[in-house]
């Protein structure tokens, strides 16, 4: 099964010294340039999940594997991974660099009320990579010469200033891949497809063989969110274009790649963990959704 990797582990990995904050409520923010960490000296990374954030400005040729995707990347883009999501970086060649900052959710969410996962570019099924126009690469690498510039200053509230450098750069990713949203979705629809995707996502990732998701149909979200089921389904429909029973087959779908991938656990103890009983019940709902057969697409 897939590794999980944690703050502690990443800054072992990479024979740093470990910060006082980590572990501590206020949460966990640091910042870095990857010419550290690059070139014929770095160690290869497995992939894996990681229980952090990560931004980070990548210039060179190198290929990302996120769950059900392959991106290659030529010269220059924004990565964007979050703790929902597997992933690991292949370099393709030894001219690398850029910068990467890290952070924790409860870095953000105890200042903001929006929460890491309902911007666009840190939703599971998203676009993870935005590529980089050459206009746009020296404004971003002067954001992250800002961070690491603050990070060592001795300003009270130098933490507060990173937080806006951060979201000034996950606002730079939104702009340039911008995603299309329904023109007659309300702020009532908006508010009910945020606590539907927070619900789902909790029940993710799913790391265990005894693990299994419980709320798998429309009227299992609709009593935990208290709302009829036709309410719910006309909600989601305005705000994602989709209904409710898509969004969750779409997220078993992705969950079940990531797990025929990367784990060597049977195709029935998959099913089982997604909620189907039946061995056979998960491998028609597979194909159905992707015109392969489990192990059909594990083989590829």
């Amino acid at each position: 099964m897939e590794k999980i990797q944690s703050l502690e582990e990443f800054y072992r990995a990479k024979q740093l010294t470990m910060p006082a904050d980590i572990g501590k409520e206020v949460g966990h923010f640091n910042v870095f340039n990857s010419e550290e960490f690059v070139g014929h000296h770095a160690k290869p990374l497995p992939y894996s999940r990681k229980d952090f954030y990560k931004v980070a400005l990548v210039s060179g040729r190198n290929r990302y594997y996120f769950a059900d995707k392959t991106i290659d990347v030529e010269e220059h883009a924004l990565m964007f991974a979050n703790p929902q999501v597997p992933y690991q970086c292949e370099p393709l060649d030894e001219d690398q660099s850029g910068y990467f900052c890290i952070f924790t959710d409860a870095f953000f969410h105890h200042f903001n009320a929006t929460r890491l996962t309902e911007f666009p570019l840190f939703r599971p099924g998203g676009q993870p990579v935005v590529f980089l126009p050459s206009s746009q690469v020296r404004p971003v690498r002067e954001l992250f010469e800002k961070m690491l510039a603050e990070i060592h200053s001795d300003y009270t509230y130098k933490y507060d200033l990173l937080r806006n450098y951060a979201m000034e750069l996950i606002h730079m990713g939104m702009k340039l891949q911008p995603i299309a949203l329904s023109p007659a979705h309300s702020n009532a629809a908006s508010r009910i497809s945020s606590l539907f995707s927070d619900l789902l996502e909790r029940q993710f990732p799913i790391e265990s063989p005894m693990q299994q998701v419980n709320l798998r149909t429309a009227i299992d979200f609709a009593s935990q969110l208290s709302v009829h089921v036709n309410h719910l389904n006309k909600a989601l429909k305005d705000a994602t274009g989709k209904s409710t029973s898509e969004l969750i087959a779409d997220r078993l779908v992705q969950e079940a790649k990531a797990l025929l991938k990367h784990t060597d656990w049977n195709v029935s103890e998959i099913g089982y963990c997604l909620g189907f009983q039946e061995p056979a019940h998960f491998n028609n709902f597979f194909k159905k959704k992707t015109q392969l057969t489990p192990r059909t697409f594990r083989a590829a």
